[in-house]
Protein backbone atom coordinates (compact mmCIF):
# COMPACT_ATOMS: atom_id res chain seq x y z
CA UNK A 1 0.00 0.00 0.00
CA UNK A 2 1.36 3.47 -0.81
CA UNK A 3 2.85 5.54 1.98
CA UNK A 4 1.57 9.10 1.92
CA UNK A 5 3.37 12.07 3.43
CA UNK A 6 1.46 15.25 4.20
CA UNK A 7 3.11 18.34 2.76
CA UNK A 8 2.70 20.75 5.65
CA UNK A 9 3.50 23.72 3.42
CA UNK A 10 0.26 23.13 1.49
CA UNK A 11 -1.96 21.02 3.78
CA UNK A 12 -3.45 22.07 7.13
CA UNK A 13 -2.94 25.75 6.33
CA UNK A 14 -5.99 26.46 8.48
CA UNK A 15 -3.79 25.60 11.49
CA UNK A 16 -0.66 27.24 12.92
CA UNK A 17 2.51 25.30 12.14
CA UNK A 18 2.80 23.97 15.69
CA UNK A 19 -0.54 22.14 15.32
CA UNK A 20 -0.06 20.73 11.83
CA UNK A 21 2.30 17.93 12.88
CA UNK A 22 0.04 16.50 15.58
CA UNK A 23 -3.04 16.87 13.39
CA UNK A 24 -1.39 15.11 10.46
CA UNK A 25 -0.45 12.22 12.72
CA UNK A 26 -3.92 12.01 14.26
CA UNK A 27 -5.65 11.69 10.89
CA UNK A 28 -3.32 8.90 9.83
CA UNK A 29 -0.35 10.36 7.98
CA UNK A 30 2.86 8.56 8.90
CA UNK A 31 5.29 11.10 7.41
CA UNK A 32 5.45 14.76 6.39
CA UNK A 33 7.21 17.07 3.95
CA UNK A 34 8.01 20.75 4.25
CA UNK A 35 9.22 22.96 1.44
CA UNK A 36 11.47 25.51 3.11
CA UNK A 37 11.68 25.11 6.90
CA UNK A 38 14.50 27.60 7.43
CA UNK A 39 12.38 30.28 9.09
CA UNK A 40 11.96 27.91 12.03
CA UNK A 41 14.60 26.90 14.52
CA UNK A 42 15.80 23.43 13.56
CA UNK A 43 15.69 22.11 17.11
CA UNK A 44 12.10 23.32 17.53
CA UNK A 45 11.18 21.72 14.23
CA UNK A 46 12.79 18.47 15.36
CA UNK A 47 10.85 18.61 18.64
CA UNK A 48 7.54 19.03 16.80
CA UNK A 49 8.34 16.03 14.62
CA UNK A 50 9.31 13.95 17.64
CA UNK A 51 6.20 14.90 19.61
CA UNK A 52 4.00 13.78 16.71
CA UNK A 53 6.21 10.73 16.05
CA UNK A 54 6.55 11.74 12.40
CA UNK A 55 9.63 11.63 10.15
CA UNK A 56 10.37 14.53 7.83
CA UNK A 57 10.63 12.76 4.50
CA UNK A 58 11.57 15.67 2.26
CA UNK A 59 12.67 19.30 2.36
CA UNK A 60 14.10 21.70 -0.21
CA UNK A 61 17.50 23.29 -0.22
CA UNK A 62 17.32 27.11 -0.07
CA UNK A 63 16.29 28.42 -3.48
CA UNK A 64 17.46 32.02 -3.32
CA UNK A 65 15.09 34.98 -3.16
CA UNK A 66 11.63 33.63 -4.03
CA UNK A 67 10.09 37.10 -4.01
CA UNK A 68 12.53 38.14 -6.73
CA UNK A 69 11.70 35.14 -8.92
CA UNK A 70 14.61 32.95 -7.92
CA UNK A 71 13.65 29.29 -8.08
CA UNK A 72 16.93 27.70 -7.18
CA UNK A 73 20.60 28.55 -7.56
CA UNK A 74 22.06 25.41 -9.11
CA UNK A 75 22.14 26.53 -12.74
CA UNK A 76 23.34 30.10 -12.13
CA UNK A 77 27.07 30.52 -12.93
CA UNK A 78 27.33 33.72 -10.87
CA UNK A 79 25.99 31.99 -7.74
CA UNK A 80 28.27 28.98 -7.32
CA UNK A 81 29.61 29.97 -3.90
CA UNK A 82 26.13 30.92 -2.76
CA UNK A 83 24.83 27.57 -3.99
CA UNK A 84 27.51 25.64 -2.13
CA UNK A 85 26.71 27.56 1.04
CA UNK A 86 23.01 26.76 0.59
CA UNK A 87 23.77 23.05 0.38
CA UNK A 88 25.79 23.25 3.57
CA UNK A 89 22.89 24.99 5.29
CA UNK A 90 20.39 22.44 3.99
CA UNK A 91 22.46 19.48 5.11
CA UNK A 92 23.00 20.97 8.54
CA UNK A 93 19.28 21.59 8.97
CA UNK A 94 18.30 18.19 7.57
CA UNK A 95 20.76 16.45 9.87
CA UNK A 96 19.25 18.21 12.89
CA UNK A 97 15.65 17.29 12.02
CA UNK A 98 16.46 13.81 10.72
CA UNK A 99 15.46 14.39 7.08
CA UNK A 100 17.18 12.08 4.59
CA UNK A 101 16.00 13.63 1.28
CA UNK A 102 16.84 17.13 0.03
CA UNK A 103 15.35 18.48 -3.19
CA UNK A 104 17.67 20.85 -5.04
CA UNK A 105 15.86 23.23 -7.39
CA UNK A 106 17.62 23.99 -10.66
CA UNK A 107 16.68 27.65 -10.99
CA UNK A 108 15.34 29.71 -13.87
CA UNK A 109 17.35 29.35 -17.05
CA UNK A 110 19.24 32.66 -17.51
CA UNK A 111 18.64 33.82 -21.09
CA UNK A 112 21.79 35.95 -21.25
CA UNK A 113 24.16 33.00 -20.72
CA UNK A 114 24.99 30.25 -23.21
CA UNK A 115 22.93 27.12 -22.58
CA UNK A 116 26.01 24.88 -22.45
CA UNK A 117 27.46 27.05 -19.67
CA UNK A 118 24.19 26.88 -17.73
CA UNK A 119 23.96 23.10 -18.06
CA UNK A 120 27.63 22.64 -17.17
CA UNK A 121 27.19 24.79 -14.06
CA UNK A 122 24.09 22.84 -13.11
CA UNK A 123 25.85 19.48 -13.48
CA UNK A 124 28.91 20.63 -11.52
CA UNK A 125 26.75 21.98 -8.71
CA UNK A 126 24.71 18.79 -8.52
CA UNK A 127 27.90 16.77 -8.28
CA UNK A 128 29.00 18.97 -5.39
CA UNK A 129 25.63 18.49 -3.68
CA UNK A 130 25.57 14.73 -4.28
CA UNK A 131 29.01 14.31 -2.73
CA UNK A 132 28.16 16.52 0.24
CA UNK A 133 24.91 14.68 0.78
CA UNK A 134 26.63 11.32 0.55
CA UNK A 135 29.03 12.30 3.31
CA UNK A 136 26.05 13.20 5.52
CA UNK A 137 23.92 10.17 4.61
CA UNK A 138 21.35 12.35 2.81
CA UNK A 139 20.00 11.79 -0.70
CA UNK A 140 20.03 14.66 -3.19
CA UNK A 141 16.96 14.83 -5.42
CA UNK A 142 16.06 16.77 -8.55
CA UNK A 143 12.48 17.32 -9.73
CA UNK A 144 11.27 18.24 -13.22
CA UNK A 145 8.75 21.10 -12.94
CA UNK A 146 6.38 21.90 -15.78
CA UNK A 147 6.86 25.20 -17.66
CA UNK A 148 3.23 26.25 -17.25
CA UNK A 149 3.42 26.45 -13.46
CA UNK A 150 7.01 27.70 -13.46
CA UNK A 151 7.95 29.42 -16.73
CA UNK A 152 11.64 29.37 -17.53
CA UNK A 153 12.53 26.66 -15.04
CA UNK A 154 15.58 24.84 -16.37
CA UNK A 155 14.70 21.28 -15.35
CA UNK A 156 11.36 20.99 -17.10
CA UNK A 157 11.07 17.34 -18.18
CA UNK A 158 11.81 13.84 -16.97
CA UNK A 159 13.95 13.18 -20.03
CA UNK A 160 16.16 16.17 -19.23
CA UNK A 161 16.41 15.08 -15.59
CA UNK A 162 17.73 11.65 -16.57
CA UNK A 163 20.14 13.20 -19.06
CA UNK A 164 21.55 15.48 -16.37
CA UNK A 165 21.79 12.57 -13.95
CA UNK A 166 23.74 10.65 -16.58
CA UNK A 167 26.18 13.52 -16.97
CA UNK A 168 26.66 13.93 -13.22
CA UNK A 169 26.99 10.17 -12.84
CA UNK A 170 26.91 10.05 -9.05
CA UNK A 171 25.02 7.34 -7.11
CA UNK A 172 23.68 9.86 -4.61
CA UNK A 173 21.69 11.87 -7.16
CA UNK A 174 18.07 10.75 -7.40
CA UNK A 175 14.84 11.61 -9.17
CA UNK A 176 11.88 13.20 -7.44
CA UNK A 177 8.96 12.36 -9.69
CA UNK A 178 5.98 14.64 -9.17
CA UNK A 179 3.10 13.01 -11.02
CA UNK A 180 1.30 16.34 -11.31
CA UNK A 181 4.19 17.91 -13.20
CA UNK A 182 4.57 14.75 -15.29
CA UNK A 183 0.93 14.95 -16.33
CA UNK A 184 1.11 18.69 -16.95
CA UNK A 185 4.00 17.99 -19.34
CA UNK A 186 1.87 15.52 -21.26
CA UNK A 187 4.13 12.63 -20.28
CA UNK A 188 2.83 9.10 -19.71
CA UNK A 189 3.06 8.67 -15.93
CA UNK A 190 3.13 4.89 -16.12
CA UNK A 191 6.05 4.98 -18.55
CA UNK A 192 7.78 7.61 -16.41
CA UNK A 193 7.51 5.33 -13.38
CA UNK A 194 8.57 2.18 -15.20
CA UNK A 195 11.52 3.84 -16.96
CA UNK A 196 12.88 5.55 -13.86
CA UNK A 197 12.01 3.22 -11.01
CA UNK A 198 15.69 2.54 -10.38
CA UNK A 199 16.35 6.19 -9.52
CA UNK A 200 13.06 7.45 -8.05
CA UNK A 201 13.63 8.32 -4.40
CA UNK A 202 10.40 10.21 -3.82
CA UNK A 203 7.10 10.99 -5.53
CA UNK A 204 4.42 13.66 -5.21
CA UNK A 205 0.95 14.10 -6.62
CA UNK A 206 -2.00 16.45 -7.08
CA UNK A 207 -5.01 16.61 -9.36
CA UNK A 208 -4.78 17.78 -12.94
CA UNK A 209 -6.01 20.39 -13.58
CA UNK A 210 -6.16 22.51 -10.46
CA UNK A 211 -3.52 20.89 -8.25
CA UNK A 212 -6.13 19.84 -5.69
CA UNK A 213 -6.99 16.50 -4.05
CA UNK A 214 -6.17 13.50 -6.26
CA UNK A 215 -9.85 12.49 -6.58
CA UNK A 216 -10.49 15.72 -8.47
CA UNK A 217 -9.62 16.42 -12.10
CA UNK A 218 -9.24 14.21 -15.11
CA UNK A 219 -6.67 11.62 -14.01
CA UNK A 220 -7.61 8.52 -12.02
CA UNK A 221 -4.88 8.33 -9.39
CA UNK A 222 -6.16 5.00 -8.08
CA UNK A 223 -4.68 3.39 -11.18
CA UNK A 224 -1.19 4.75 -10.60
CA UNK A 225 -1.31 3.94 -6.87
CA UNK A 226 -2.15 0.33 -7.77
CA UNK A 227 0.59 0.32 -10.39
CA UNK A 228 3.16 1.52 -7.88
CA UNK A 229 2.28 -1.41 -5.64
CA UNK A 230 2.55 -3.78 -8.59
CA UNK A 231 6.03 -2.60 -9.63
CA UNK A 232 7.29 -2.59 -6.05
CA UNK A 233 7.75 1.11 -5.37
CA UNK A 234 8.35 1.33 -1.62
CA UNK A 235 9.09 5.03 -1.27
CA UNK A 236 6.79 7.83 -0.19
CA UNK A 237 4.20 9.83 -2.10
CA UNK A 238 4.00 13.44 -1.00
CA UNK A 239 0.57 15.07 -0.90
CA UNK A 240 1.59 18.42 -2.30
CA UNK A 241 -1.80 19.80 -3.25
CA UNK A 242 -4.04 22.75 -2.46
CA UNK A 243 -7.23 21.56 -0.72
CA UNK A 244 -10.45 22.78 -2.33
CA UNK A 245 -11.87 23.51 1.12
CA UNK A 246 -10.24 22.47 4.39
CA UNK A 247 -7.63 19.74 4.48
CA UNK A 248 -9.81 17.45 6.59
CA UNK A 249 -12.84 17.89 4.34
CA UNK A 250 -10.76 16.85 1.37
CA UNK A 251 -9.36 13.61 2.74
CA UNK A 252 -12.15 11.38 1.46
CA UNK A 253 -9.81 10.04 -1.23
CA UNK A 254 -7.44 8.76 1.46
CA UNK A 255 -9.84 6.84 3.69
CA UNK A 256 -9.10 3.50 2.03
CA UNK A 257 -5.43 4.08 2.88
CA UNK A 258 -6.14 4.64 6.57
CA UNK A 259 -6.08 8.44 6.42
CA UNK A 260 -8.96 10.71 7.33
CA UNK A 261 -12.42 9.32 8.08
CA UNK A 262 -12.54 5.53 8.35
CA UNK A 263 -13.65 3.75 5.20
CA UNK A 264 -17.36 2.97 5.40
CA UNK A 265 -18.57 -0.06 3.50
CA UNK A 266 -21.65 0.48 1.34
CA UNK A 267 -22.61 -3.18 1.29
CA UNK A 268 -25.99 -3.95 2.81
Amino acid sequence: MPRFAANLSTLFQELPLEQRFETAAKVGFSGVEYLFPYDFDANLFADLLAQANLPLILMNAPCGDWNHHQRGLACLPENIERFQASIGRAIEYASTVGCTNIHVMSGINPQNIAKEVVLSTYADNLLFAAKAGEDAGIKILIEPINPIDMPGYLLNSTVLARAIMGVVNHPNLYLQLDLYHTLMNGEDVFDAVNSNLDKIAHMQMASIPGRHEPNQGSFNYTLIFEHLDMVGYNGWIGCEYQPLKSTLQGLGWASIYGIGDPFISVTS
